[in-house]
């Protein structure tokens, strides 16, 4: 029963999002079963989210617990309103009224009266949307195996020598271009310019972000780092990373529904619940009871970079996206209980 207060706000606000889904699923259908039906799509939506997001729960809670209270109540509150708001329907409106050379109210409306029309004209960003945030997510990954400075490994053979591969200067990104280049020799000619340049885009996204966040936590004069200002860079990261995880879950919602409405009420939720594992992980303390679960969550982001990229060259159901993400997850705790075990713990 502990657990259930970090989801108190989460299960009113699933239950104020299910008659809104009811509603609307009866306005746009006209019918009850109608509303059943956008309903059941908004609950589907929601349960993709948190199956797709629990690694970016466990990243976030890496990075929380090292910002001060302040800037964790300011990631619940101003963290939830642009997860919830601009990436699940600023963003998708925007994007949209920059394809189609119209203003968000314009898109707004098409998305509320032309729905089949909205959709297509977002799914026509799906390349330079999974370039971007792959590249991203992908910097995520590499950054942490390729840390010199990491001592903990869960793969060990792997692992140890990724760590001594770190000590080459930039070796992160070198590779993510070579991969970025790879992937775009397989897609369509028209569109290897854009993936390259949207994937290029998302590497100097990473490297503005982790920067800003380098000299926000450098030390001052008195050789003390001020928590603060380090909590503004860790911040604005933690911002980018969740909106590279939503551009997946935005485009991949319009093969189950192609009402924006009903996939942000959906994916909005999903985050919600993201944002709250965050803190449960952060306040019980078990990304230090269980050693591995960072482990499986990093990986769980470089095949998710993997499969943004991949996407671009066929269809990937968003349940094997998820189960691999899970899967990630659960291995990497069955992992960390059976290190507890032998050793004590």
């Amino acid at each position: 029963m502990n657990n259930f207060k970090y989801f108190k706000l989460d299960l009113v606000v699933t239950i104020f999002g299910a008659f809104a889904a009811f509603f609307i699923g009866k306005h746009y259908l006209g019918t009850v079963a109608g509303g059943w039906q956008m309903l059941f799509l908004a609950m589907v939506l929601t349960t993709l989210e948190i199956s797709l997001s629990f690694d970016n729960a466990v990243v976030n809670a890496t990075v929380l617990k090292k910002m001060s209270p302040l800037w964790q109540r300011r990631f619940l509150t101003w963290g939830i309103f642009i997860a919830v708001f601009v990436m699940r329907l600023v963003f998708p409106l925007t994007l949209v009224g920059i394809i189609a050379q119209v203003n968000p109210w314009e898109a707004l409306v098409m998305a509320a009266t032309r729905p089949n029309e909205y959709a297509q004209i977002m799914l026509s960003a799906h390349h330079s949307i999974s370039a971007f945030g792959g590249a991203f997510l992908l910097m995520v990954c590499l950054n942490y195996f390729f840390d010199e400075e990491k001592e903990i490994h869960w793969f060990g053979l792997l692992e140890q020598r990724l760590v001594k591969l770190g000590k080459m200067k930039a070796i992160e990104l070198g590779l993510a271009l070579v991969i970025i280049c790879t992937f775009a020799n397989f897609i369509a000619p028209q569109e290897q310019l854009t993936f390259v340049v949207s994937g290029a885009w998302g590497l100097v996204t990473y490297i503005i972000v982790d920067g800003i966040g380098g000299i926000l936590n450098a030390p001052d004069d008195e050789k003390v780092v001020d928590i603060n200002k380090a909590s503004i860079g860790m911040f604005l990261y933690l911002e980018v990373l969740d909106a590279s995880f939503s551009f997946d879950g935005v485009v991949g919602a319009f093969a189950i529904t192609n009402n924006l409405f009903i996939i942000m009420i959906g994916l909005g939720i999903g985050a919600m619940f993201v944002r709250s594992m965050t803190i449960m992980l952060v306040e019980k303390g078990t990304l230090n009871e269980f050693r591995f679960l960072e482990h499986g969550a990093f990986y769980a982001i470089g095949s998710l970079a993997v499969i943004m990229f991949a996407g671009t060259l066929f269809h990937i159901s968003e349940v094997l996206t998820g189960f691999l993400g899970v899967g990630f997850i659960a291995l990497s705790l069955v992992s960390s209980i059976s290190y507890n075990k032998k050793n004590g713990n």
